[in-house]
């Protein structure tokens, strides 16, 4: 069946949003976590990736179309499907296309939706188009001023190695400056071979990764994210949400998790090392290392293992400290199949389940779809969590740690008790939200993103 490409929610309360920019148009063939388009509000501005890999078909929306969200945009047919015109949507009637935005930092995603790193999306449409006159009444707008378009990855490569992106030809969709433009042109202008040679491929990454946010400053120190059992790293695109960060994101997909492999290592210290090797490739310095729930437990041996260069950890509703956990939930889940039956689970992650949109609901029913997924995450189930117990314990790594550390918890938690923060290292701090449950980064989004703000600038 033909894979349903939606206008996705950036912010809470949004309801439409416009489209400015098509990456690729009617007819071309597309790769799972292209770039497809790009969407604003006014809050935010997104761009959004493609779902599955295929030929793009029966795009209903133009640029400066309003869309209602959830709304179907464009079809994807898989190779050899056989193709049907499908039902055009009742999109807002097209507006004559605003000027496009000046470039605008991705906004994030609440909803799990796949998400690429750097992808090659088709060449832009004649100049006709209405695409084209979109951007050079953009140009026109912005002056001769404007800001090169570059990823996340390309960015932070360019500062590293000292090369102005102004100076840099980009080869990707739109002039976009990719890791290769970056490389080619250190490769260029160095005589000293050892720098390209110590730019690791994110090709030799064992997780995939994805940057969330470029951050205001490219010399700010990074945020590292890990997310918790069932998710996949689009699980923290709500906390940034509308909100501008001084500091590069990465997000790391877990071992049986999102997009990543799905051999599941047989303890912490292997998973570990796979972050490990992840950060590595994608070139991360000294950085605040977060995780939630099972990823929690990730990010602690990592911070205790020491190869890593962490400087502050933030652990939320972090696994290891007990050895109670929600077995109902861990099994239900991983079985669930139907939105009948996945619901009563998904309520149980939060106090107040008005959180649980519609598009977060079809997100996660999709991936439990995929039993290969589910399988790997029942392998971790019966691996880490067996028999409903806690089978690890990252206390005595916490205890030796000699970095800020911060636990944050709801005490409404159903999953993991907030009562396991019990008897930690004095000089942890620990945050308990009120009317919280398994997700305070979800709950007390705004809380939560001010005290890893306050980490990453007090050990900048």
């Amino acid at each position: 069946m033909p894979v349903e490409v939606i206008l996705p929610k950036v912010d809470m309360d949004m309801e439409t949003g416009r489209i400015s920019r098509w990456y690729a148009k009617d007819g071309d063939a597309v790769t799972k976590g292209q770039l497809l388009f790009e969407i604003e509000t006014d809050k935010a501005a997104m761009e959004v990736d493609a779902p599955a890999s295929g030929t793009l078909r029966d795009i209903s929306a133009a640029e400066g179309a309003t869309v209602p969200v959830g709304q179907a945009v464009a079809w994807i047919f898989a190779d050899g499907e056989e193709y049907t015109p499908t039902g055009k949507s009742d999109a807002t009637p097209e507006a004559t296309p605003k000027a496009a935005p000046a470039e605008m930092e991705s906004a994030p995603h609440p909803y799990p939706l796949p998400a690429g790193g750097e992808r090659e999306a088709s060449a832009s449409p004649p100049p006709s188009s209405p695409r084209s006159r979109g951007e050079d009444a953009g140009r026109q707008m912005r002056g001769n001023d404007e800001a090169p378009r570059a990823t996340p990855l390309a960015r932070r490569l360019a500062v590293k190695a000292g090369l102005q992106l102004a100076d840099i030809s980009g080869s990707g969709p739109k002039g976009r400056i990719t890791r290769r433009d970056v490389e080619a042109n250190i490769a260029v202008s160095s005589p000293m071979p050892a720098v390209k040679e110590s730019l690791a491929s994110t090709a030799d990454a064992p997780l995939h990764a994805v940057w969330l946010r470029q951050g205001n400053d490219p010399s700010a120190m990074p945020l590292v994210l890990i997310h918790g059992f069932g998710a996949d790293l689009n699980s923290w695109r709500p906390l940034f949400a509308g909100i501008q960060v001084d500091s590069p994101v990465l997000a790391v997909d877990l071992p049986g998790h999102g997009s990543s492999t799905r051999d599941i290592p047989e303890n912490l210290d292997a998973v570990a090392e796979q972050v490990e090797r992840t950060l590595s490739a994608h070139q991360i310095g000294p950085f605040v290392l977060v995780g939630h729930s099972f990823g929690g437990a990730v990010a602690a041996t990592i911070t205790d293992r020491g190869n890593a260069d962490a400087r502050a950890l933030a652990l939320i509703s972090t696994a290891g400290l007990g050895p109670e956990i929600n077995r109902a939930f861990l099994e239900g889940f991983v079985g669930a199949r139907s939105e009948a039956s996945l619901m009563p689970w998904l309520k149980q992650l939060v106090v107040d389940d008005s959180l649980l949109s519609k598009p977060f609901v079809n997100a996660t029913l999709a991936q439990s779809a995929d039993e290969g997924l589910r399988a790997a995450q029942k392998v971790i189930v019966d691996s880490y969590f067996a028999d409903g117990t806690q089978t690890f314990d990252i206390r005595p790594a916490l205890a030796s740690l000699r970095i800020p550390v911060r636990v944050i918890f709801g005490a409404g938690d159903r999953i993991i008790p907030a009562a396991h923060v019990a008897g930690l290292p004095g000089e942890i701090a620990t945050h308990i939200f009120a009317a919280t449950g398994h997700m305070p980064q979800l709950e007390r989004r705004e809380q939560v993103l001010r005290i890893i703000q306050e980490l990453a600038r007090a050990t900048a």
